[in-house]
């Protein structure tokens, strides 16, 4: 056998090879596909229901999701908009997409987001044809990145039942910790406006002193992560003010967005 007929079978045997891989991996991908899109949804569904309260264990997480309903807002006129399908909505996309989306300023850009979306989806829970909870998707630059999340609200449209990360770049140990459930069990209870409509919750530095008025208003700090508490503080303030869910949050006190 000569030196040709040698290489000629490697090189056979190593394109062989190859696209035997090829095919393998592109199947693979294709398989877990679908599967990779259902976790995804399954987990965004918990985290929806985990920031109102409504995750049980023992029970099946689409199953109890069935009694969200979720709706597109206009951001600007806090109305809800039935034009756009909520399956061909994307945040990402809509956000920067300059004819979907809005630039910000250093003024009221206090979450640095540079663009801010004109719509979002939020999440209404139902108890009985009575209004629960309002579930607010929310996010701001941390230390490292954005901080994703849901913020969940009474019916009252002032007082938290819960804060929810599902996607941050926080340093464990430090600003990792808004996912301690120790730290976000803090959240219940807490209210968002003061007197005069104000957005006033926060993240202070510390400890909240409870004998203190405005201990309503506040939440412990995370240790050695200012920077993280002062990212959390700033997304609220931007996600409840005007350029947020503000206008939304006064049509639903006047009943003029949702048909409860």
């Amino acid at each position: 056998m000569n030196n040709n007929d040698t290489i000629r079978k490697t090189l056979i045997v190593a394109v062989s090879l190859c696209l035997v891989c090829s095919a393998l991996i592109s199947f693979s991908a294709v398989e877990l596909r679908d599967l990779q899109e259902a976790n995804k949804t399954l987990d965004k569904q918990s985290k929806i229901l985990s920031a109102a309260g409504l995750l049980e264990e023992d029970k099946d997480v689409s199953v109890i999701f069935n009694s969200i309903q979720p709706r597109i807002v206009n951001l600007k006129t806090g109305l809800f908009d039935p034009s756009i399908n909520l399956e061909d909505y994307d945040e990402s996309s809509f956000a920067r997409n300059p004819e979907t989306s809005i630039e910000l300023n250093s003024e009221n850009d206090l979450a640095l987001l540079k663009r801010r979306e004109n719509f979002q989806t939020i999440y209404l829970h139902y108890d009985e044809d009575k209004l629960n909870a309002i579930i607010l998707p929310v996010r701001g630059y941390g230390l490292w990145g954005t901080m994703k999340g849901y913020l969940a609200i009474e019916s009252d449209l002032k007082t938290i039942i819960g804060l929810e990360f599902f996607d941050d770049k926080e340093t464990p140990g430090l600003g990792g910790e808004i996912n301690n459930p120790r730290w976000k069990a803090i959240w219940k209870g807490k209210e968002i406006y003061s007197d005069s409509g104000e957005v006033v919750i926060s993240v202070i530095k510390g400890s909240v002193d409870k004998t203190n008025d405005e201990s309503i208003y506040q939440v412990d700090g995370l240790s050695g992560a200012t920077i993280t508490s002062n990212g959390v503080t700033n997304l609220l303030s931007f996600w409840l003010g005007d350029m947020g869910y503000g206008p939304l949050i006064q049509n639903l006190k006047l009943k003029e967005s949702i048909d409860v």
